[in-house]
């Protein structure tokens, strides 16, 4: 069960406590594009398992996502602002910056798809935070960045078909959740397009956990990713998809193994 501690005209984010307690690093969880903390995480066994292995999650529903406020201004969808605000929310939720030999210092984050995006820049960005990151669904390019806003739009409006596949099928995928603020996802895609995804500018330092569907085609550069930060494992889910990699139990026992790591490494 989990309990709000944080709103902002943004974010909103759920605490998940595991039975009596924990002496280990919280998790961060980020959800991907047009899903949220409940279709991604908690539907899908998520948070049962890293409560079940000892770990305190911190869930993050993304601004215009599940239970967060969708405000009209772009610049609160910007990969910059959104980053701003986790680390405002790990501060707001007790995190302490990494320390020798404490195991319940810092945080480990998990990401999926746009969150495997957002993980990537934070952990970047705190590496005092951050002790190590599960990606899944990840991919060194932004679909995203490349999406067809207008044609997008003209669909909406018309039915005009989008010739682009990837958009087409990222405009289908928003419109698998009826709750979803297809207006709200059109801003974060804009907010997106001015500060495009750019690994190699700003490459976490810590160890890394790729994970992809063996026929991901959003992620068949997560090598690309690996070879970027060095020190990165990449596990391929077979007969998996971008749709379905998260559900796999394979990958969250993958996940749990490798952040259960006591000592800083």
């Amino acid at each position: 069960m989990g309990t709000g501690i944080g709103t902002s005209p943004a974010l909103y984010t759920q605490v998940h406590e595991p039975d009596g307690g924990t002496s280990l690093r919280p998790v961060l969880v980020l959800h991907g594009f047009a899903s949220s903390t409940e279709l991604n995480w908690e539907s899908t066994g998520w948070i049962t398992a890293l409560t079940g292995a000892g770990r305190r999650v911190l869930a993050v529903d993304l601004p215009g996502h599940g239970r967060s406020e969708a405000p009209r201004e772009r610049e609160h969808y910007s990969p910059s602002r959104i980053r701003a605000r986790l680390l405002d929310l790990l501060a707001e939720a007790g995190v302490r910056p990494l320390t020798e030999d404490d195991p319940s210092s810092g945080v480990d984050v998990v990401g999926y798809s746009l969150g495997s995006r957002l993980a990537w820049e934070l952990g970047a960005a705190a590496p005092d935070l951050v002790h190590r990151m599960v990606l899944g669904g990840p991919g060194a390019g932004d679909p995203l960045a490349d999406f067809d806003l207008d044609g997008a739009r003209q669909f909406l409006a018309d039915g005009t078909p989008l010739a682009d596949p990837v958009s087409a099928d990222l405009l289908r995928m928003a419109q698998l959740v009826p709750s979803n603020n297809l207006e709200a996802l059109l801003t974060l895609i804009e907010a997106i397009k001015d500060e495009p995804f750019r690994p190699e500018s700003a490459v976490p330092s810590m160890r890394l956990l790729l994970v992809a569907g063996e026929q991901d085609e959003l992620a068949v550069t997560a090598p690309d990713l690996a070879a970027l930060n060095g020190q990165a494992d990449l596990l391929l889910l077979p007969g998996r998809r971008h749709a379905n990699a998260v559900t796999s139990r394979a990958f969250k026992n993958a996940a749990i193994e490798f952040l259960d790591v006591q000592p800083l490494a």
